[in-house]
């Protein structure tokens, strides 16, 4: 079997269980498909960053094993000093310095024929010196805000053009990524586009009308079966634009909205939400597990995600197996997703054209099938699939 080490800042922890599972589940369909096909075994790095004095959740972070098997991939976290806020331009360094101890034992135990990296900042720049350490090819990711937040950051857009001249190969999550990809001064001839994956066992239209009584009971959040109601998929934080979100609520008489996520921004928006009146209206669900989240999003009349910027989301795809039109901003790969009215609407990114765009989907709603047919495309399966094949081009090549 061919040797992939990933290395992924972006992965879930038992701290952390909903952080990077995009990530995680398709190297995860990549290693089941390798036991499988004796193809690609894939090994884990997810450096851990603590700062000198780890306190609150950074406590929880630094009690880790250094290493777990988890879902048929070995997974080792060596910790980097981490200076948050200030301390970015050093980060690339100092996981490269943490992890290239753990890979070079890995690469003793069990060759390894390609490093990974899953997101291209700070993971790429310390993937790239790694491999050069260890005369191994090199391929990088691009997600989303890795490029076009820190691209726009002198010293990280340098660090990722010297790793990206370095890489034997380059993917993006969108074809919209290449583009902002190669806007920054990345080689187009390395960048390949690789999709997300869809679990479509879990992700799948549910039966709509008992889910809003369960769901009710469960959440215990009001969810009448005559009311509008709205999901709304992401970190709670300014990007997603779930302020956006709540002012576009107080639009649509009577209807309800359940935010799914986490963030910094919480505060700030259940302030919102009681300063517009809505706030029996909103229902701050947290992180929902996978078994949780299709229920919401099948129960759901609208995902709405009025983001500034992504790669590709994935709660976009998910709703939409799910049966559930998605109102969205024209950003990043969502024109590759939202192709016409039956997946849902793409708006300009304020309140009144939020507004619009739901009550659009809600005057003519699509059948739920139809709507789900629109992610056939997207499998873990074919993830991986085409994942094993572009890394046997790298390693072919190198």
């Amino acid at each position: 079997m061919k040797h992939v080490l990933s290395l992924s800042t972006l992965y879930p922890n038992p701290v952390s269980p909903r952080f990077g599972t995009f990530v995680a589940r398709s190297l995860e369909a990549l290693a089941k498909r390798g036991a499988q096909t004796g193809d690609w075994q894939v090994s884990v790095v997810n450096p851990v960053g603590l700062p000198p004095l780890s306190l609150g959740r950074y406590r929880d972070l630094a009690k880790l094993p250094d290493s777990a098997e988890e879902h048929g991939i070995s997974v080792h976290r060596p910790r980097f000093t981490l200076i948050p806020k200030v301390g970015a331009r050093r980060n690339a360094s100092a996981i490269a310095k943490a992890a290239l101890p753990v890979i070079k034992r890995i690469h003793q135990q069990n060759p390894i024929d390609l490093i990974d990296a899953q997101f291209f900042f700070p993971d790429g720049p310390a993937a790239a010196w790694i491999a050069k350490e260890m005369g191994l090819p090199v391929s990088i990711k691009a997600r989303g805000s890795d490029i076009t937040y820190w691209g726009g950051i002198d010293f990280a857009r340098e660090q990722m053009l010297q790793a990206a001249e370095r890489a034997a190969g380059l993917l993006a999550v969108s074809g919209s990524m290449v583009k902002e990809m190669t806007a920054i001064g990345m080689p187009r001839e390395k960048i390949s586009v690789h999709y997300t994956g869809l679990d479509r066992e879990r992700f799948r239209p549910l039966d709509h009308t008992q889910l809003r009584s369960q769901l009710s009971a469960e959440l215990g959040f009001a969810m009448p079966g005559n009311a509008p109601l709205l999901v709304c998929v992401g970190a709670l934080i300014e990007r997603k634009g779930q302020d956006i979100a709540i002012a576009a609520l107080a639009r649509i008489e009577g209807a309800r909205l359940v935010l799914v996520g986490k963030g910094d921004d919480e505060v700030h928006l259940r302030q919102l939400a009681r300063d517009l009146g809505v706030a029996e209206r909103v229902h701050f669900a947290g992180s929902l597990d996978h078994d949780m989240l299709p229920l919401v999003l099948s129960a759901a009349d609208v995902m709405v995600l009025p983001t500034a910027n992504e790669g590709l989301a994935n709660a976009w795809v998910e709703a939409l197996a799910c049966g559930t039109p998605v109102v969205t901003c024209n950003v990043g790969g969502a024109q590759e997703i939202i192709t016409n009215p039956t997946a849902g609407r793409l708006v300009k990114r304020d309140p009144e054209s939020v507004a619009a765009g739901i009550r659009a989907v809600l005057n003519d709603p699509p059948m739920r099938q139809a709507v789900a047919a629109m992610a056939e495309r997207f499998s873990w399966q074919t993830n991986a699939i085409e994942l094993a094949a572009y890394y046997d081009g790298l390693v072919a090549k190198a």
